[in-house]
């Protein structure tokens, strides 16, 4: 079995770049870029694990998450990072404080209160280009790269990268028909046993332009989704990146279990990742 650092190295070569822990890190491209990591819920849905760590400190063999997270920004040419913390982030900033210096700045934002996702970036300052918005526990091998590229060539005000998911409804489905004297004598027309219906879902990664700031509310909780709802009221241009690479986005048990194991195997799921409701 091949070793989190061998993975990650895989992932990252590219040529006239550098070693760090035994990790080949690029230089950056001319245009670098910043992203602002959301690294402050407490992952309740992971407990008891998060009950002790920060859901981005996750381990995946002797790495953090948000430490992969971090050098495969790098390796695309992010050179400016905050996160935004908030549950015990003081193990967040022990991490990163121990850290062998890389090309990023790191700094911190603190979220007295939640936010939300979005909420979050009034607190940031200097975002005045475009920036990367992203969840601290998304264990990706998405080229961030290729993704500012597709963002400013389509002239997006917002772009999200998005993946195929399969859902599985844990239940017979039934079609009725529309008929019956008010709508109680209804016949069943079709039956699905347990259907499975795919769909284009978010990521949890994200690129803005710095206008889609003033439409976040200086007060109170602000999610990406509201923000989005918002740009397309406005007929601002929201635009999707599709990605059919491994992805996982890190909330249960089983999900952490099933990422790390692919992770490990550099598998990508040659079907629609599939989730049972």
């Amino acid at each position: 079995m091949s070793s989190t650092h061998d993975i990650t190295k895989k992932r990252t070569a590219r040529a006239n770049g550098r070693q760090k822990n035994g990790v080949h890190i690029s230089p950056p491209p001319r245009k670098s870029a910043r992203a602002v990591i959301l690294a402050g819920g407490r992952g309740t849905r992971l407990a008891p694990y998060t009950s002790i760590l920060p859901k981005p400190l996750m381990p995946v063999g002797d790495r953090a998450i948000l430490e992969l997270v971090v050098d495969q920004l790098e390796s695309c040419g992010v050179r400016d990072i905050t996160f935004c913390v908030g549950y015990l982030s003081h193990l967040i900033r022990a991490v990163f404080d121990a850290r062998p210096h890389g090309y990023a700045n790191i700094r911190y934002v603190h979220e007295q209160n939640a936010l939300g996702t979005a909420g979050p970036l009034r607190l940031v300052e200097g975002l005045d280009d475009t920036f990367i918005v992203m969840n601290g526990d998304v264990l990706t091998t998405l080229d961030y790269e290729d993704l500012l590229r597709h963002h400013r060539e389509q002239g997006n005000a917002l772009t999200i990268a998005t993946r195929k998911r399969s859902i599985k409804i844990d239940y017979g489905v039934l079609h009725l028909d529309d008929t019956g004297p008010g709508g109680k004598l209804r016949r069943i027309v079709a039956y699905e046993e347990k259907p499975e219906v795919v769909s284009a879902v978010s990521m949890g990664i994200y690129v803005l332009e710095p206008s889609v700031l003033e439409l976040i509310p200086s007060e109170d909780a602000f999610d990406i989704p509201d923000l989005v709802q918002e740009l397309l009221v406005r007929k601002q241009p929201v635009g999707a990146y599709l990605y059919d690479g491994l992805w996982f986005d890190i909330g249960r048990k089983e999900d952490y279990e099933q990422a790390v194991t692919a992770w490990f195997a550099n598998e990508v799921p040659s079907e629609p990742l599939v989730e049972v409701v």
